[in-house]
């Protein structure tokens, strides 16, 4: 089963450093029976196109929470056996939790299949989001749209050898 995993640039020196992805239980998006009746799609490759975006909606949060942190999206598409990842049965259909699984422990870096990070150029509207996800949360559309325009930036792809480049 794919999984995604947000992160900051920092959270994946962290994982980089200790080789693996953790400590648990660890919150990811992949492609649940909720995301599947809310995406109204069969097309797998969509479906886990949306958990990967509901995974960058994480990360942003994440990169809100460390103003410290720099400004890019960081999301770890990892590889875990079926059943290892489970829904959170306490969040239902809730719309903020669609597509979203907990891990029981840490997850070995060896097991990621690619990592997803925005580009340089997504730097300054990522800082915006994170800067305007508070008052967006709390209904304000200005701040709405703003966070809307890290959306409008696909992360990039990734090898995992390619990870000391990317948190050099």
């Amino acid at each position: 089963m794919r999984v995604y995993v947000p992160l900051t640039l920092s959270g994946l020196a962290e994982a980089h450093k200790n080789g693996e992805l953790g400590p648990g239980p660890l919150a990811a998006f992949a492609v649940t029976p909720a995301l599947r009746e809310w995406y109204v799609s069969d097309d797998i490759e969509e479906l886990e196109y949306a958990a990967l975006n509901r995974a960058a909606q994480a990360s942003l949060r994440q990169l809100a929470g460390h103003p410290q942190t720099p400004r890019r999206r960081v999301v770890v598409a990892v590889d875990v056996p079926d059943g290892a990842a489970v829904p959170d049965p306490d969040r239902g259909l809730d719309p903020s939790g669609l597509g979203e699984v907990r891990l029981p422990g840490p997850v070995s870096l060896s097991k990621a299949a690619a990592v997803h990070v925005d580009a340089t150029d997504a730097e300054a509207d990522v800082a915006a989001a994170a800067a305007a996800l508070g008052a967006a949360d709390q209904g304000d559309d200005d701040a709405q749209f703003t966070v809307d325009g890290a959306e409008d930036h696909d992360l990039m792809w990734f090898g995992v050898q390619e990870i000391p480049q990317l948190i050099a």
